[in-house]
């Protein structure tokens, strides 16, 4: 018997969960593992943020929510839309979930039929091409290589398009490379993609102020472009609330409706206290989100420079989010003792076995060539996992 359905059997689990279940296991076994395996900024949870929560509790907020969030808490994030972005949105166009996965995750069970078309740039993050699956859709895999900072290019999108396509997945600042793009990509883009209107542009924009390069630029923001966006953001990474579970997605009303329709089906509104919280986060100081930017950036600088005194790695600068892409290509066909490396798979396995870090290898990314490494840990720790993955690397011959 024991038979899971096809649509399970279909998905592969998740790379960055397995290799941070693997290093925890290690952990526990005594060993001393760093870990830059996870996507998860390592600061708390601002106080008046978590002071709201617990006045949410206190007062009440323990019951069903309405399935798209409160009003209060949409009406925050409107705000936030029209402040720090420009954007124009009714209470209406918003809908809150559990988490940006989630919101992501809806969006394209909303919109996309068997067969339909769904343009994923590589790399990717593990989840999307997965989600397309999900909905027995299509993913369509476009590659960005380092030598182009991991972003496609509008001609490389225009050869993608077909008259199946029916959406494009664009994250910027990116997971897993931290690539941006600049207000000038996103308009050569738009310019593809006023050709087609039949394609909606599924934006996530989690990372938006984990940024290094100035103000973040949405392709909402172009004219053409906004009434066919879904616009996918929330609090994790900006507010440190990764387990609050809060997203949310702001675009055309009949995309809206048709999420709130879905989720009403499947998990309802998200947590009433954590949405409480969330609004805090919305409404109140944005210091703390600049601190943590500040923190990031200079993390980054030193990963670069570090990374960089490696021989072997081929390494860019990232402009955004908390995550360094070298390229490891160079490795493969090595081996030290019994150990062959053939893919990056294989070095991810290597560098936590041997050198005891945790990164995770491209493959799943879309980017077998590649590892990813996440520095949302401590200067001490960067500085020392460096000096194990040089020492590991060195070994291999």
């Amino acid at each position: 018997m024991n038979q899971l359905s096809d649509r399970l059997n279909s998905l592969s689990p998740s790379a960055t969960l397995a290799m941070s279940q693997k290093s925890a296991e290690l952990k526990a076994q005594g060993v001393d593992v760093i870990n830059l395996s996870v996507g998860e900024p390592d600061f708390n949870t601002p106080d008046h943020i978590k002071e709201a929560a617990k006045k949410a509790i206190d007062e009440n907020y323990s019951r069903y929510s309405p399935v798209p969030g409160y009003p209060a808490l949409r009406n925050a994030i409107v705000a936030k839309l029209k402040n720090e972005n420009g954007l124009e949105y009714t209470a209406a166009q918003i809908s809150c979930a559990n988490g940006a996965k989630q919101s992501v995750c809806n969006t394209i069970l909303a919109l996309v039929n068997p067969g339909d078309e769904v343009i994923v740039p590589a790399p990717y993050w593990v989840s999307y091409p997965e989600m397309v699956k999900l909905a027995e859709g299509k993913p369509v895999i476009v590659t960005a290589g380092i030598e182009q900072n991991f972003k496609i290019t509008p001609a490389q999108l225009e050869a993608a398009i077909t008259p199946k396509t029916k959406a494009l997945i664009l994250c910027s600042p990116s997971n897993p490379t931290g690539s941006v793009y600049s207000a000038e990509e996103l308009a050569a883009l738009a310019a593809v993609l006023e050709k087609h209107p039949q394609v909606v542009i599924i934006a996530d924009e989690i990372y938006e102020h984990i940024n290094y390069i100035g103000r973040h630029h949405s392709i909402a923001q172009v004219p053409s472009m906004k009434d066919r966006t879904v616009i996918v953001n929330g609090v994790s990474k900006a507010y440190a609330m990764t387990g609050w579970r809060i997203g949310f997605i702001a675009g055309p009303e009949w995309i809206v409706k048709g999420v709130n329709k879905l989720q009403g089906q499947y998990t309802s509104g998200p947590s009433s206290v954590s949405q409480k919280a969330a609004e805090a986060a919305y409404t109140g100081t944005q210091e703390p989100v600049e601190e943590m930017r500040q923190a990031f950036q200079r993390r980054r600088d030193l990963i670069v420079k570090l990374t960089k005194e490696v021989p072997g790695l081929e390494v860019n600068e990232p402009e955004g989010a908390f995550y360094l892409f070298p390229k490891c290509s160079s490795f493969f066909g090595k081996s030290a003792g019994d150990r062959q490396i053939n893919n990056s798979d294989d070095l991810a396995m290597y560098l936590l076995e041997v050198g005891h870090v945790a990164c995770v290898g491209g493959a799943s990314f879309g980017a077998p060539e590649c590892i990813r490494m996440s520095y949302a840990t401590s200067d001490e720790n960067i500085v020392e996992a460096v000096r194990r993955i040089k020492e590991a690397l060195a070994a291999l011959k």
